[in-house]
């Protein structure tokens, strides 16, 4: 069994991160100016554009300041297997809680699915999807 380190694992989810960000449109210059650094280096040397660049090693610090920066589910993908970040809300709208809650019974619908990707069970990309969903009702 290989055991990678957490640098490592890190690491590579700093570059799946910038994948994302580069297919969603955040720019570096967007990350920059939101999470407070003076310039684009900083963020550059965490989400290189290079894919074969070792991304440097973000502190708490730097991470604190990500969270002005860049979407919560994006964040996620730093932390281990079955963890997830995310915004707790400064006021409950009922609505929106009944929405989210909503989102979650279609999607859990559509894991049990005969065409989903575990037939009627529940594929473990659903189930963590359906989760980390969980969590912001959860939270809201």
């Amino acid at each position: 069994m290989i055991i990678t380190d957490a640098n490592t694992i890190v690491r590579e989810r700093q570059r799946a991160i910038r994948r994302e960000m580069d297919r969603r449109g955040i720019s570096i210059k967007a990350v920059q100016f939101d999470g407070g650094w003076e310039t684009p280096s900083t963020v550059l040397s965490y989400f290189p554009a290079d894919p074969d660049r070792e991304p440097a090693t973000m502190s708490v610090a730097a991470l604190y300041r990500l969270f002005e920066a860049l979407p919560t589910d994006l964040l996620t993908m730093l932390l281990p297997e079955g963890f997830a970040i995310v915004k707790v809300p400064t006021g409950v709208d009922l609505d929106e809680c009944a929405t989210e809650m909503q989102a979650w019974l279609v999607d859990k619908a559509a894991a049990h699915h005969p065409a989903s990707p575990a037939g009627r069970d529940i594929a473990p990309c659903e189930e963590s999807r359906l989760r980390t969903k969980l969590a912001v009702v959860k939270a809201a």
